[in-house]
């Protein structure tokens, strides 16, 4: 009505005070169970199955995990800092104990390849441009570097070198669409729906256990 009488009819449509604008219905998200989420976990190893562990054990957003750096994680306290999360607030939530000494193992693993990068003149990690201006030097330290690097390097042409960047979306969605089918579930199952699933279950966890005796989260 507003397009017709404004954009077509080009008359003065009046008050719309009595009016409501019509509301886009929301769809309820999937919610996988924790046996659903078990079993797709089964049908993944290796870095994907790590990296989807974290957004169900952590509630991260794909990007969230992907661009994680090593100074991020802190075992001691079992926790995950977000930074720049959507919003572009920062956020501290929970390390999934299942996944602490893979992770410990796995970044064994990349700390090795960023050494053998920095002995090829390379091992600079991209940084945000104000932490890039304040600590020249940080983008070759190891705490800057991304947890989950890609397997190859690309030319910056503005920096003149090559980097490392963090593994693309891509490969985790589709690793994560080939689990869900391997498993045999109908659920329409993606990277988000793993962190919905742990949002819903966490919560009720909360409303079982008000007081958090007897709750546990992994």
């Amino acid at each position: 009505m507003v397009f017709l009488y404004r954009e077509v009819l080009q008359l003065p449509l009046g008050k719309m005070e009595p009016f409501v604008r019509a509301k886009r219905p929301k769809n309820l998200p999937i919610v996988l169970t924790k046996t659903e989420v078990q079993s797709i976990l089964r049908h993944m190893k290796g870095v994907t199955r790590l990296i989807a562990i974290l957004l169900y054990g952590a509630g991260l957003r794909l990007l969230e995990c992907l661009t994680l750096r090593v100074k991020d994680l802190d075992f001691e306290r079992m926790e995950i800092r977000v930074r720049r999360g959507k919003g572009g607030k920062d956020r501290v939530t929970m390390l999934p104990a299942s996944s602490k000494q893979d992770l410990i193992e796995h970044l064994k693993n990349t700390k090795r390849i960023h050494e053998q990068d920095l002995r090829e003149g390379s091992g600079r990690s991209q940084l945000p441009e104000a932490i890039a201006r304040k600590y020249p030097n940080a983008d070759s330290q190891w705490g800057w570097q991304y947890v989950f690097p890609a397997s190859s390097k690309y030319f910056d042409r503005k920096a003149g070198l090559k980097r490392r960047h963090h593994i693309h979306e891509s490969v985790i969605q589709k690793s994560i669409k080939e689990a869900v089918h391997a498993a045999g579930i109908t659920k329409h199952g993606t990277a988000h729906t793993l962190r919905h699933s742990f949002a819903t279950q966490l919560l009720g966890e909360r409303l079982r256990y008000p007081h958090g005796s007897g709750a546990t989260w992994a």
